[in-house]
Formats: C-alpha cells, sequence, structure tokens
C-alpha cells in the first residue's frame, strides 16, 4: 500500500512567512534553545513551529535530539529559498517606502489663462516643491480654457486644473486657491479713454461694444456683462486682451494681468471703484479618483502655500 505524500505547497501565506523567519532565525543561531533569546518565545513553542512548517512543506526539515540540531539536505535546500523569498519582500517593502521619499511619474496640469502675473505665485511655489521632492517627475502644463480644463480633468486626460469658480460640475472636488479683482477696461484709441471718470454716466459706458467670456462664471459675476453691450465674446482672457487693444472694445481683465499694459499707457480702468468683481479660482480633481502620489504631493504642496 503505497503512502500518499503531502500535495505540493499551492501557495505561501502570510502564516507561511512567519514561519519561515522563525526557521531562518533557528537555522542561523544553530538549534531551537539558541533561539529562543532571539525570537522571544519558548523552545517548545519554537518546536511546534518547526513542526508546523514542516507539516505545511510536506519536509523533515531538521534532525534535533541528543545529537543536536542539524538541517537535512531538504532542509538546506528550503533555508536557501526562503532566504531568497525573505530578502525578496524586504527589497519590495523597501522600494514601495522609497516611493513615498523619491517621487516618479507624470503631472498633466490643465490651467486657466494668464495665472502666472498674480502676486501670489502658489501654482509656481507647489510645482517648485514638487520638482524638488521629485527630480525625476514630469511635469505638463496645458493652457486651455476653463470649460476644456473640468472637462479634461473628468475624463482623465489632465490630473489637476485651476479655474474660474462658478457651479460645481458633479464630479469633481473644488479648492479654492486665489481671489483676483477685475476691473473694466479700455484701451487707447478708444472714444472713452481720455473721459474723465466723473463725466462717464452709465448709459454710455453701458453703450459701448464690450466683450463677454464664453466660460462658466457665477450668476453675480455674469451680471456685469449683462448690463453691457457685449458684442463680441472670447474663451479665455488673452482673447479678451487682444479685442480690448485693438481701441474698439471695452471688457472686464483681472488686475494683475492688465498692470503692465496699464503702466505703459496702452490701457486704463473705467470707474474702478464701482466697475469691478471679485472672482475666485479652485484647483479641480476629479472624485473618486484613483491613488496618484504625484498628484497626492502637488494638492499637499498647494495646499501648504497660503
Amino acid at each position: 500500500m503505497s503512502v500518499r505524500r503531502p500535495d505540493p505547497l499551492a501557495q505561501v501565506s502570510d502564516f507561511d512567512i512567519r514561519l519561515l523567519r522563525i526557521f531562518r532565525s533557528v537555522v542561523e543561531c544553530g538549534g531551537f534553545s539558541a533561539a529562543e533569546t532571539v525570537l522571544g518565545i519558548g523552545r517548545s513553542a519554537i518546536s511546534q513551529q518547526m513542526s508546523d512548517l514542516e507539516q505545511r512543506l510536506g519536509l523533515r526539515l531538521c534532525q534535533r535530539g541528543r545529537a543536536g540540531f542539524s538541517l537535512t539536505e531538504e532542509g538546506r535546500e528550503v533555508y536557501q529559498s526562503a532566504l531568497q523569498l525573505l530578502s525578496a519582500l524586504e527589497s519590495f517593502r523597501t522600494e514601495v517606502n522609497g516611493l513615498h521619499q523619491h517621487l516618479r511619474g507624470e503631472l498633466i496640469i490643465g490651467l486657466t489663462d494668464n495665472l502666472v502675473t498674480l502676486p501670489h505665485m502658489r501654482i509656481t511655489h507647489a510645482l517648485a516643491q514638487l520638482k524638488e521632492r521629485g527630480p525625476d517627475v514630469q511635469i505638463q502644463i496645458r493652457m486651455i480654457a476653463p470649460n476644456e480644463v473640468e472637462q479634461g480633468v473628468l475624463d482623465g486626460r489632465l490630473h489637476v486644473g485651476v479655474v474660474p469658480q462658478a457651479s460645481a460640475l458633479s464630479g469633481l472636488e473644488y479648492q479654492p486657491l486665489y481671489s483676483e479683482r477685475s476691473l473694466l477696461y479700455c484701451a487707447v484709441g478708444h472714444p472713452l479713454f481720455y473721459v474723465d471718470d466723473q463725466q462717464l454716466d452709465d448709459a454710455r459706458l453701458n453703450s459701448q461694444d464690450a466683450i463677454a467670456p464664453t466660460f462658466r462664471l457665477p450668476a453675480e459675476i455674469q451680471a456685469h456683462y449683462q448690463a453691457l453691450n457685449c458684442t463680441a465674446s472670447a474663451s479665455d482672457r488673452e482673447g479678451m486682451a487682444f479685442l480690448i487693444l485693438t481701441g474698439r472694445y471695452i471688457g472686464y481683465l483681472p488686475d494683475h494681468y492688465a498692470s503692465l499694459w496699464v503702466q505703459q499707457g496702452r490701457l486704463r480702468a473705467l470707474k474702478p471703484t464701482v466697475r469691478f468683481y471679485d472672482l475666485s479660482l479652485a484647483s479641480v480633481t476629479r472624485k473618486g479618483r484613483r491613488p496618484h502620489l504625484v498628484l497626492e504631493s502637488f494638492l499637499e504642496s498647494l495646499a501648504a502655500t497660503r
């Protein structure tokens, strides 16, 4: 009658790994008694653990008794294999932990145009910190209209975006970043350029050809455009600046963006104490996104640069 051998080990469980660590210590200490201090458990417990391992493997690993401790041929082979397995596990742990210290990968950002002239350069500072933490991180910046930024984050083409904060879209998370003031401007050559504000009544101002943005804005800001005679439109602020600088249109621009042209005498703000609005800009990410260490590191830096 043949004796049925135990089935080969189908998989290595956490329990098996714990037993193999005990086996390694026993071998390196040269026996059960010497391993008691290292393992912090009694000899009988070690003996039971070794019996469990031998039963799990279906192999006799060592001889123990009056003659002392010694490995069987199979025990020597299992010991070498255990060293390779435990070394691989340690390397895996080290590499995974290292990812938290040495960032790798890509960050794709969609930005509304003309944020770089903001005095508080939170995006710039956050990118600098990200690059310092992860020199190998590859950064892509895409300057696109706000509506495209939100859509890009939704469909996964962008990891993060920065947009004017209007009503929140389902599926996106918004975190406030900036508040910027926009004033109503005209350019040199426009009929109102040299008209004193005190002589400029609302009816005359509202009758001028003006520019409306095509991107989403809060309702209270849209009211500023509804009061104007908007005969042109633009998908972004740079497009609005192009039209204003023709000297044929009036339109709102962020004051930080327009300041250089104002200093050059090419733009002037019209009735700036009453014709202005403040707009919040926010970072936008997708809800329920997969873990992305580079993105989380950037968002962490962004939140810290206040």
